[in-house]
């Protein structure tokens, strides 16, 4: 039977996460150390844990309203404005999803019709121009450049919009490259925003996880909170990425229409997972400065060791990745992470999964073991000397 003739164009265009595909061929080898799938090596803390025990043995079982709980909601609403001195209205500006993935969706969907463009700078998180491509826009990759740190250059970003343009989507800090947008760069964008009339969505997935300078939440700006959708989650930063929570923020007549796509793609956000995350809210914020110290230290180990190598790097200021050039040995990046795997048992992430920008470059990803990446690294020495 051709199956390929009964289903859609879209479907039979989407490409295979680059993530996924090494995840899946070391999952198939013995003995593979795993650099590759962004996840906490952390347990969820405890205390997150027992709230969703307590949950299901208080018998919430059921649905909750669309939203989200009340409870979580306004404890999400405070948690922001603490950090970030902005306020988003419980019952108007904010809802729970099913992780920040589920956040991307909707806003895709909400924002974009056929052929309207949205500017991404690149390298990216994978799934940016997949969503985008559901929702049947255009992605616009500008690239963020090594010499500026993988910051984006403004001018770059202002010659890419045109009359279709209706969205910049932003990604700081960086997944795969661990840059974070400068204040500065920030303003720029937030000017192009307001003059060409767009719409920022700004993915803050990782706001906690921050090392050098300041996280500067973008719907902060002079202007911007009327302009921006805030996405975020509790995967990362509480290291509770199998609960699958996350939520977005913005102006209400957005949200509104992403909420009625929410209601019946989803209806709402597992009812376990909303008790942990109010939990989470409430007690984890000193689990989240453990974890960042600890991330910290191996950065600076993994960053010391490939700058040992002789391997062109950038110290990355957030997230848990780093993003090495290994264009110097005449591979591409996918032909050298495949030899990296086959030859020594490690697995890391081709730089072209995340945009044509990320070609000539390893996305790593320490958030494991000491133990792990001391051995990887051993592992990465020896595979270079070949070259």
């Amino acid at each position: 039977m051709d199956y390929e003739k009964h289903l859609s164009d879209r479907a039979l265009g989407m490409k295979p996460s680059g993530i996924r595909r090494f995840f899946d061929m070391a999952a198939q080898m013995d003995d593979v150390l795993s650099l590759s799938v962004g996840e906490p090596d952390f347990d969820t803390p405890l205390p997150i844990i027992q709230a969703g025990i307590q949950s299901l043995q208080n018998g919430q079982t059921h649905y909750t309203g669309n939203a989200g709980r009340p409870e979580l909601r306004k404890a999400l609403s405070i948690h922001l404005e603490k950090l970030y001195g902005i306020h988003y209205h419980p019952d108007h500006e904010l809802f729970m999803t099913v992780g920040g993935s589920e956040a991307l969706f909707l806003v895709a969907a909400a924002l974009l019709d056929p052929c309207d463009e949205i500017i991404i700078p690149t390298p990216c998180f994978v799934s940016y121009q997949g969503v985008v491509q559901i929702a049947g826009g255009i992605t616009v990759e500008v690239p963020c450049k090594f010499e500026n740190q993988f910051d984006m250059n403004p001018a770059d970003i202002a010659a890419a919009i045109t009359p279709r343009t209706k969205a910049i989507l932003l990604g700081f800090p960086c997944n795969p490259t661990g840059a974070i947008a400068t204040r500065e760069t920030l303003l720029e964008i937030a000017r192009l925003a307001e003059e060409h009339d767009l719409i920022v969505v700004s993915d803050e997935i990782y706001d906690q996880i921050v090392y050098d300078g300041e996280h500067t939440c973008f719907p902060t700006l002079p202007g911007m909170k009327e302009r921006t959708i805030l996405l975020g989650g509790f995967s990362k930063d509480f290291a509770m990425t199998g609960w699958r929570i996350g939520y977005a923020c913005g102006p209400e007549a957005i949200l509104q229409r992403m909420l009625f796509m929410h209601q019946y793609v989803i209806m709402c956000v597992n009812t376990t997972a909303q008790d942990a995350a109010t939990a989470a809210l409430q007690v984890g914020e000193e689990y989240v400065l453990e974890m960042v110290e600890e991330y910290n230290r191996r950065r600076l180990y993994i960053y010391q060791r490939l700058k040992d190598m002789g391997l062109p790097v950038i110290l990355p200021r957030g997230a848990f990745y780093i993003f090495p050039s290994i264009a110097h040995t005449g591979l591409t990046s996918m032909e050298f992470a495949e030899q990296f795997l086959q030859q020594e048992k490690v697995a890391v992430v081709p730089g072209s999964a995340f945009g044509a920008a990320g070609e000539g470059y390893l996305r790593i990803c320490y958030a494991s073991s000491m133990e792990k990446i001391t051995e990887a690294m051993n592992r990465l020495e020896r595979f270079l000397r070949q070259f």
